[in-house]
């Protein structure tokens, strides 16, 4: 069994003080402060991230890692897009599974407000096919596609949408680290201007900075001895064509729905069972599908159930969705972001989430996207 012992993240937002490395230092020696481990301690460290090969013309940040832990251990960088944090993750569990008694680190970090966002959108860009990319769609574009087919298919509007970020902006009110800590209402969500129809401003995740860590163990004496301690049930990576046109449907991402479906065979528990869930956000309607995708919902209800606002904080519900305020409103540094999401649900799982700690958490679930759903990552953990 592997288990997290303990997890440090930065603040997310526009930080123009610190460096991508900045960035990465402080969460690296944030987690190992919180287990009173040293780097020596550290058998392998796994880093997501997309952009540093494209912005900070940097290719080699694996190295750069070992100069701040002055460790010679393996360390590995992937990358998949927006998955890249997720992915990072399911490479160290990988390790561990073969690896008897071992600890490892594994980073998630971007840094993006330093460049302009013509730059920053056109290296997000590469996650697109080649040919998306030549008829100039950006990812507000891809994802308006969806939500424009997922929309008329099912009779909904853009109203349906909007409850995605009055949830979301609602919880990042209650996380100090998010990059918005402000609620917004229904007219704030349908005022504001449209950036690829249907999709508004309100519907789109940030541009954000920020890193993520998470200490990941095998090493059941050494999981005693900390304060915390989750089990990893479940890891699951699934990949699908990186075009829409090449997919049977566009209302469904193929690949959730298989590491979901997968990852629940995996840890042997029902949807029933979960209580807490970060899943994929970057836009509305990625939520909407996600929960659909993995089986929460009946497909083709998303809309109608997301109005209900079931799955947000305090309402009452049996799963609550995002409390750390997802990529919309915590912020979306692509490669910290599927690192924050395990962490959030550690958080949970341990009872350590403050103002938005869901009551008697036993079972989390983190869902981790890349691109328009050319790679999920599905994550389960349990106290």
């Amino acid at each position: 069994m592997n288990y997290i012992t303990g997890y440090y993240t930065t603040r997310f937002g526009e930080l123009w003080d610190k460096s991508l490395f900045d960035l990465v230092e402080e969460a690296l020696r944030g987690v190992l402060k919180q287990n009173n481990l040293e780097s020596s301690q550290i058998d392998a460290v796994f880093f997501g991230n997309m952009l540093a090969g494209v912005l900070e013309n940097n290719l080699h940040s694996t190295s750069k890692i070992a100069e701040i832990l002055k460790i010679n251990v393996p360390i590995f960088r992937s990358e998949a897009a927006c998955a890249s944090g997720g992915v990072a993750f399911n490479l160290a569990k990988t390790y561990l599974d073969s690896n008897p008694n071992k600890n490892v680190l594994v980073i998630g970090a971007e840094k993006m407000t330093d460049y302009s966002p013509e730059e920053t959108i056109t290296g997000l860009s590469a996650a697109a096919s080649g040919e998306e990319q030549e008829t100039g769609l950006t990812f507000s574009g891809l994802y308006a596609m969806i939500a424009n087919f997922y929309l008329e298919k099912y009779h909904y509007t853009e109203k349906n949408l909007a409850y995605v970020s009055i949830k979301n902006h609602y919880h990042g009110t209650l996380n100090e680290k998010a990059h918005f800590r402000r609620k917004i209402t229904l007219n704030d969500v349908l005022k504001s201007p449209y950036i690829a129809y249907p999709l508004i401003v309100l519907d789109s995740s940030p541009i954000s900075d920020g890193a993520s860590a998470v200490i990941m163990t095998n090493n059941l004496s050494l999981a005693k001895k900390q304060k915390y301690s989750v089990s990893v049930l479940a890891s699951e990576m699934m990949s699908d064509t990186i075009s829409l046109k090449e997919r049977k449907q566009i209302d469904t991402i193929l690949a959730t729905k298989l590491s979901g479906n997968k990852a629940f065979k995996t840890a042997k528990i029902s949807r029933k069972n979960i209580n807490v869930a970060e899943v994929h956000d970057c836009f509305s309607i990625a939520e909407i599908l996600a929960m659909e995708d993995l089986g929460f919902w009946e497909k083709g209800k998303g809309g109608k159930k997301i109005k209900e606002l079931s799955t947000m904080y305090g309402n009452g519900g049996n799963l609550i969705v995002n409390t750390s305020g997802g990529l919309k409103a915590a912020g979306h540094p692509v490669g910290a972001t599927g690192i924050k999401q395990i962490g959030e649900i550690f958080l949970q799982l341990t009872n350590q989430a403050e103002k938005r700690q869901v009551k008697n958490a036993k079972y989390g679930l983190a869902h981790n996207v890349g691109g328009s759903g050319g790679t999920a990552v599905v994550t389960i953990l349990a106290s």
